[in-house]
């Protein structure tokens, strides 16, 4: 461990090879941090941290602090950081609260300056938070989602894979996997192509996925008869029986 004698670091807190540790870093109690991260000056990591391999902890970010939930009474919880993600400057992420007892950024995301994540959130893989998103409790977004500088998204929402939201959107409904959502109400916008190329998906499947939500979304039917007709007219795939999966399973109902 290569760290700074002004970094405050607890004597119980488990610390992995080739860790670096800035000046004026605070480590708490019952914190495990994986080899080879970074953290910055100024974080500070609190009780209830877990954070992987390879991961940068820019200065000010304060990682595993309490919920910021009136019902929270002291439980042992946990904010887990995935290998090889990056958290910027001024990120907050809140520990878990009874609910699901720890909050969760996956592997290989980029949490941009500002971004607070609140308790019990489920953060996907190689998901992009841009600067000052806002995610309240209890939110899960899936793999590979960016959500645009300044959204906010309201809490219990579920944001599917290869989304892309657009900046300083409001997200008060259920977002579908592999579609791009923008404007104020948030509407659905078309698919997220770019990513979905990006990611190497090939043009029958691309194909698909823009059909099954032609008939969700342009058809004229309701969402009952819409997943009807996509499970019948629409070849099988993952991808078709994610976003009938995600829709049926959609509590808060989705985004039009």
């Amino acid at each position: 461990m290569n760290h700074n004698s002004l970094a405050y670091i607890h004597p119980n807190a488990k610390i992995g090879k080739n860790v670096t540790i800035e000046p004026f870093a605070v480590i708490y109690d019952n914190v495990e941090i994986g080899e080879d991260t970074w953290i910055g000056a100024h974080a500070v990591i609190m009780s209830g941290a877990r954070i992987g391999n390879n991961c940068k902890i820019h200065p000010h970010a304060i990682i595993s602090n309490v919920p910021q939930d009136l019902k929270f009474g002291g439980e042992d919880t946990l904010a887990i950081i995935g290998d090889r993600t990056v958290v910027r400057e001024c990120v907050t992420i809140n520990r878990g609260t009874t609910d699901k007892y720890k909050t969760e950024i996956g592997k290989d995301c980029l949490l941009m300056a500002y971004v607070h994540v609140a308790h019990d959130c489920v953060i996907g893989d190689k998901c992009i938070l841009a600067n000052s998103v806002q995610v309240a409790g209890h939110v899960e977004v899936g793999y590979h989602a960016i959500l645009g500088g300044t959204s906010a998204v309201h809490q219990f929402v579920k944001i599917g894979a290869h989304v892309m939201v657009g900046g300083g959107s409001l997200v008060r409904k259920d977002v579908p996997p592999f579609i791009t959502v923008a404007r104020e109400p948030l509407t659905y916008e078309g698919l997220n192509l770019v990513g979905l190329r990006r990611r190497g998906f090939s043009n029958e499947i691309i194909g698909q996925i823009q059909e099954s939500y032609k008939l969700l979304y342009q058809s004229g039917m309701n969402t009952v008869e819409a997943l009807k007709a996509i499970e019948t007219d629409i070849a099988f795939s993952k991808e078709r029986d994610e976003i009938i999966s995600f829709v049926k399973n959609a509590e808060r109902g989705i985004t039009r």
